[in-house]
């Protein structure tokens, strides 16, 4: 009896360090992601006519730099978290120390190598767009700084603690986008200078936030030092790990997340190189309208659905140590019940605000990118956010393969479904235009996320009875969310105005309407309790829902 209630006490001391942890995580990156989102109002206003092909410049050279970056950071950070919460639940927190100090040595190692190789490297990538050449140039900076920065994140997140990396996250990209925003409007409005020179100071902005988030780690750091010294010294010490162990313990943890992390930029960035060339063989276009179209689909419309799937990206990121943690253990029935916390968790967030996002897409679309190809990119955001329930799910399952060291595996499963985004990509894009590369992007995503999920079932037992009957509440739920926010956007609609202040108030009135809605059924029905815990009966008295 006293075991259950100790395993009952385990189980949610565990839950409530995952819900504290996914809610530092989330708040830092939908944060993050917002105010990533936010400036491209101004950013488009300041390059008027320039605005989409600045955004297609933008989109096509953060896609290289994104693959760069994770190349450079190589899955040490994740990597770093995960082999951090193993040795602290053996009481090994030396072993941890002299692991960051080992991982430090290769982000910035790597660091130095990956930013050389973009910057002296980049006549290579362009795919014959010369123009970003400067860009590229700009961006290679910041891969100089972010790895170490990056590392530092999962070296807090091995001790559970998020609050340093969501803050972090947060200032990087409120410096990123203050200079960015300050360089456009400079270049633009008063020098009345070339647009891609504006670009290129818009990316260069990366390094100049990257340097202010890390700062923010070292401050945290240096003021939580005593308490890092204090767990030093209190350690078992009975394990002895030579250096050369740690590199390779680092090294083969690191470079599976290199793939699985890079999953969707992969898929982007297949998307940027084949999308013109395919769309010439099914028709004649110019160059700047296929640039336009890759804008409406590859970038301006990905912004937006990040911030959805940053949710999902946050609950990854915390659950890696945890699983690492129970797996270290051999506690297989609490990888069970975390896999289904996981997925349920994910759930919650991913598909009201997928659904909402759809429910909202023109007047959304209108008040970040204005009128032009408004159907069309209306169309397509509403797409790309139904999509992007998928995309965070494989963002959450790859993370749960790699709390269990199931790398190698999850990257077979990634491959496989890579193989047939590469096969079905082709004719999708030659019939479908501007939405075949987000069908394909959908069928390769939903063959590996299949493949994943299913392993995690056969190997640990997922109780998908109590998904079942969960799922169920948060759809209805969030389907009154859609119905609703829907209904207003129709109803704004018939005012017939495409202004951005206009649509603006109509977004918000059917955010603020739309997410009440859910809120509240979900409290009503205690359906948050059973996902979130008993912590939320607190939100329900503050807002008298009985």
């Amino acid at each position: 009896m006293a075991a259950s209630s100790e395993n009952s006490g385990n189980q949610a001391s565990t839950q409530d360090q995952m819900v504290a942890g996914s809610a530092w995580m989330t708040a830092g990156s939908i944060l993050s992601r917002i105010l990533g989102a936010v400036y491209i109002i101004p950013w488009n206003i300041w390059f008027g006519a320039f605005y989409l092909q600045g955004n297609a410049l933008y989109g096509k050279g953060y896609n290289i730099y994104s693959f760069f970056l994770i190349a450079a950071i190589a899955g040490v950070p994740s990597a770093i978290a995960k082999q951090v919460a193993h040795y602290n639940a053996l009481n090994e927190y030396g072993i941890s120390v002299r692991l960051y100090k080992r991982g430090l040595e290769i982000a910035i190692l790597t660091g130095v190598v990956i930013a050389s190789l973009m910057y002296f490297g980049a006549p290579l990538f362009t795919g014959g767009d010369q123009n970003l050449v400067p860009v590229l140039h700009s961006l290679a900076w910041a891969i100089l700084i972010i790895p170490t920065m990056s590392l530092t994140r999962g070296y807090f997140q091995g001790f559970q603690q998020m609050a340093p990396s969501a803050i972090s996250q947060f200032v990087e990209q409120l410096v990123r986008v203050i200079y960015m925003l300050g360089a456009a409007f400079i270049i633009m409005r008063v020098l009345k200078g070339n647009w891609i020179t504006a670009v290129s100071q818009s990316t260069f902005a990366a390094a100049v936030g990257a340097f202010g988030g890390l700062s923010i780690l070292g401050v945290y750091y240096w003021r939580r030092r005593h308490e890092f010294r204090s767990l030093v010294a209190n350690s078992n010490n009975e394990m002895v790990v030579p250096a050369k162990q740690l590199y390779q313990e680092i090294i083969a943890q690191a470079v599976p997340f290199i793939v699985l992390g890079a999953g969707i930029t992969i898929f982007q960035l297949i998307d940027q190189y084949t999308f013109a060339p395919i769309m010439h063989l099914a028709g004649t276009y110019t160059a700047a309208h296929l640039n336009d179209l890759f804008a409406l689909f590859g970038v301006n419309a990905n912004k937006l659905i990040m911030i959805t799937i940053s949710l999902s990206s946050a609950l990854a990121v915390t659950v890696v140590p945890l699983l690492s943690q129970s797996y270290t253990q051999g506690n297989k029935k609490d990888i069970s019940a975390q896999l289904t916390n996981a997925f349920m968790m994910f759930e919650f967030v991913m598909i009201p605000s997928a659904l909402g996002m759809a429910a909202i897409a023109r007047p959304l679309n209108l008040v970040f990118y204005g009128t032009t190809h408004e159907a069309l990119a209306a169309s397509l955001l509403a797409f790309s956010s139904y999509l992007s329930i998928l995309l965070g799910l494989y963002t959450v399952v790859a993370a749960l393969m790699q709390g269990i060291s199931q790398n190698k595996r999850a990257v077979r499963y990634f491959l496989v479904g890579t193989i047939v985004k590469f096969i079905v990509q082709w004719p999708l894009v030659y019939f479908f235009g501007a939405f075949g590369p987000l069908i394909a992007t959908g069928c390769g995503f939903l063959v590996a996320c299949y493949l994943i999920v299913h392993w995690l079932n056969n190997q640990f037992g997922i109780n998908y009875a109590s998904i079942a009957k969960k799922t169920n509440g948060i759809l209805l739920s969030a389907l009154g969310t859609f119905a609703l926010a829907r209904g207003v956007a129709l109803l704004g609609g018939l005012l017939g105005s495409q202004g951005r202040v206009i649509n603006f108030l109509i977004v918000a009135v059917a955010a603020v309407i739309g997410g009440y809605f859910y809120v509240y059924s979900v409290l009503k029905s205690r359906l948050a309790d059973a996902i979130l815990g008993s912590r939320v009966a607190g939100l329900r008295r503050r807002l008298h829902i009985r």
